[in-house]
């Protein structure tokens, strides 16, 4: 080589710094997607339905699939700030990269980020279509959710004239929600199963859920609906087939 030819230049993974980026990238995705998913995992609370048990495992999936993202980011800023000053109007020669004309590179993260927004688009598709084979189900049960300023109602049109104020519902039975409105718009919240839907005046939403555990289970108004919203809660009581029959028969139903 000739004196006046300049000396090769490292490529990008070759240098230090960069190095470093890839480390710290690995270790925080592990670190964000554990620590993220079990934190959100376990806020959500009890699992009273398939449905929820299907919300949680969804959310660890997300955090997971997003975890490099947040990861990248963190090793970006964790190189940054154990890298020695640099005073002056240029940056510094170690530095200069040139990731921006890095074809490799920018092909590489395209791919991959896409790949990753495309799969969470298609799983969580798939996965509220299996939450909504229920409306579907000729065994379901059908129950009316009127929501007004600020209580709710619950009647079971599948058992004769019986409405309650508290919501009752026999356990690993598949139950379909018709929800309105007589006055303002409601949220309909039945926390630890995962179903949250509005209660619309003069228009009929349905959802639908199969609790699993039986157990006394909180419901609650979602949407800002007045004064009083913050008292617009019940209780949901989940409970054997045997006992349902026999709560329905004592309120004049029918089995």
């Amino acid at each position: 080589m000739s004196d006046l030819e300049a000396p090769k230049r490292p490529s990008v993974f070759e240098r230090k710094d960069i190095k470093q980026t890839v480390y710290f990238w690995v270790v925080f995705t592990a670190i964000i997607g554990y620590a993220a998913a079990e934190l959100q995992a376990r806020s959500m609370g009890v699992s009273a339905s398939e449905t929820m048990s299907t919300t949680i495992h969804m959310m660890r999936v997300f955090t997971w699939v997003a975890a490099p993202i947040a990861g990248l980011v963190a090793a970006m800023a964790m190189t940054t700030l154990i890298s020695k000053i640099h005073f002056g109007d240029t940056p510094p020669e170690e530095a200069d990269h040139q990731i921006r004309n890095a074809t490799k590179l920018s092909a590489t993260w395209l791919i991959v980020s896409s790949v990753l927004c495309l799969f969470a688009v298609v799983w969580g598709t798939v996965v509220l279509q299996k939450d909504n084979a229920a409306l579907l189900n000729p065994q379901a049960m059908n129950v009316n959710v009127t929501g007004q300023q600020w209580a709710w109602n619950f009647d079971y049109i599948d058992n004769g004239t019986v409405r309650s104020q508290d919501l009752y519902l026999p356990v690993n039975k598949p139950v379909v929600f018709h929800i309105t409105s007589k006055d303002v718009i409601h949220g309909f919240w039945i926390v630890q199963m995962g179903i949250k839907v509005d209660a619309n005046p003069g228009y009929t939403t349905e959802t639908s859920a199969t609790p699993n555990k039986i157990g006394i289970y909180d419901l609650r108004c979602a949407e800002l609906c007045g004064l009083y919203h913050a008292f617009m809660q019940t209780k949901v009581h989940v409970v054997s087939q045997a006992d349902y029959d026999a709560w329905i028969k004592s309120q004049g139903g029918q089995a």
